[in-house]
């Protein structure tokens, strides 16, 4: 640890307000109140993204010309999203947490220089730990939580990597991507910032189920309670050694045809449109399956669906705040072990999402009770990000990333899933193993592509 605190020194810590015009009051709400979308996430631990962007350019331009500009648009960006600069409360007289923003709350930003390798931190293969101290911290505690924070990290003359931490109640894949988005134009001038403009009306999310949010902040309260309002995140335990490994696996459109031409020539079930998703989710799960050598007699797989076309009616694609739903299905360890496992993977996830289509909402009212009791405990595997949300197109001004890492999955063990850099329409599919088992993951990634 003391060798890694000698490769990066802290520049600066200081906090980032909104922009405040007085001729002219902000258009975004003050105060929000949280969905049922949003409570299910109230106490996940944040989620964490890293952009490297490569610079060859001074360290006297770092300083006096991006670095200001990236401070100064954020604070613009902020004036659009403004109860991100604020906390998420849980008020006495309250049964619900809220989002509240007043005056004079900001964001945390830090400013790193680090010594350590931009080629190697940026690589499609590193230690994982090597990128830890890119990652900006979350403050929380049990009276409040802040909602974001950003640290930005240099290299001299080689690059820099925004780092940025957002807490999950606020906070989906897209929403946190769009936020990325509205920031990066505006570092640019991009005239198209009325495409990214986020709505936080949450009106427009019917509670179907009558009284569905008070019964998910009751179940709040009384978990490890009575009356816990605590909005201390939660803790999971980290399952990897020392030595774990975080890379990057491609599937290219030659292997995702490849992939989708097998399972319809061998799959029992009757698919006319295999999806992109499914392929890659029932791939990777069989390889990991293969890896991990499970002995548990089954395995669940747990992947979101983002509701905002599939509610009646569908709500506006820059709906911020949460609107993604998790679905779990339980496939059986033998058979996703065996020869057939990317098949097997496979036909569970489709008949899964064949079942969305005729109800996304189905058992919502059950959804926070089974997250916080669950009935049985099997291997988990679970997908996070997703090629929809662009982001390789996030650009400040000095290119495209060279590397996006979602850098809190190396404690929850999902894998991340986004388009590919290349913008050749594969995907890219970040995962950490320990080393052992990452090179046998590898073998069996590349072998079972050869094979098909």
């Amino acid at each position: 640890m003391a060798q890694q605190e000698q490769s990066f020194k802290i520049i600066e810590v200081c906090n980032v307000e909104p922009f405040h015009e007085p001729s002219k009051p902000s258009q975004s709400p003050t105060s929000l109140p949280l969905t049922f979308f949003d409570l299910l996430w109230l106490r996940f631990p944040p989620v964490q993204r890293l952009f490297f962007y490569e610079l060859t350019n001074s360290t006297t331009f770092f300083y006096e010309i991006l670095l200001p500009n990236l401070k100064n648009s954020l604070s613009l960006t902020l004036e659009l999203f403004l109860p991100l600069s604020g906390n998420i409360i849980w008020p006495i007289d309250s049964s619900k947490p809220i989002i509240n923003y007043v005056h004079g709350d900001s964001v945390s930003f830090t400013v790193v220089e680090s010594k350590e390798s931009f080629e190697d931190l940026s690589s499609n293969h590193c230690e994982a730990s090597k990128r830890h101290h890119l990652i900006p911290l979350l403050k929380t505690s049990d009276e409040k939580a802040s909602l974001i924070s950003i640290q930005v990290t240099l290299f001299p003359n080689k690059g820099f990597c925004i780092g940025i931490s957002t807490h999950h109640v606020a906070f989906d894949g897209k929403s946190s991507t769009n936020f990325m988005k509205s920031w990066s134009y505006i570092t640019c001038s991009n005239p198209n910032l009325g495409n990214v403009t986020p709505c936080f009306d949450r009106s427009v999310v019917e509670d179907h189920y009558s009284g569905i949010s008070e019964a998910y902040a009751d179940a709040l309260m009384n978990h490890y309670g009575p009356n816990n309002k605590s909005l201390k995140v939660w803790e999971f335990p980290g399952r990897l050694k020392n030595d774990a490994v975080k890379s990057l696996f491609e599937l290219s459109p030659s292997n995702i045809q490849k992939l989708k031409k097998n399972a319809k020539n061998e799959m029992k079930m009757n698919v006319i449109n295999l999806s992109t998703f499914s392929v890659t989710c029932a791939y990777v799960i069989s390889c990991l399956a293969k890896t991990e050598e499970l002995k548990d007699e089954k395995v669940s797989f747990i992947f979101s669906v983002d509701c905002r076309t599939r509610l009646e009616p569908s709500i506006s694609s820059m709906y911020f705040g949460n609107c993604v739903v998790g679905h779990i299905i339980k496939l059986e360890t033998k058979k996703l072990m065996g020869k057939g496992g990317f098949l097997s993977a496979l036909e569970g996830i489709s008949e899964r999402l064949e079942k969305v289509k005729n109800g996304v909402l189905d058992g919502a009212e059950n959804w926070l009770h089974d997250m916080l009791n669950p009935k049985e405990s099997f291997k988990l595997y679970s997908t996070a990000g997703s090629p929809r949300f662009e982001v390789y197109d996030i650009d400040f001004g000095f290119g495209k990333p060279k590397k996006v890492d979602m850098a809190s999955t190396d404690k929850t063990g999902a894998f991340s899933l986004s388009e590919s850099k290349n913008h050749n329409g594969g995907i890219e599919i970040g995962l950490a193993l320990n080393k052992h088992e990452m090179e046998a993951f590898s073998t069996l990634f590349v072998q079972g592509l050869e094979a098909i």
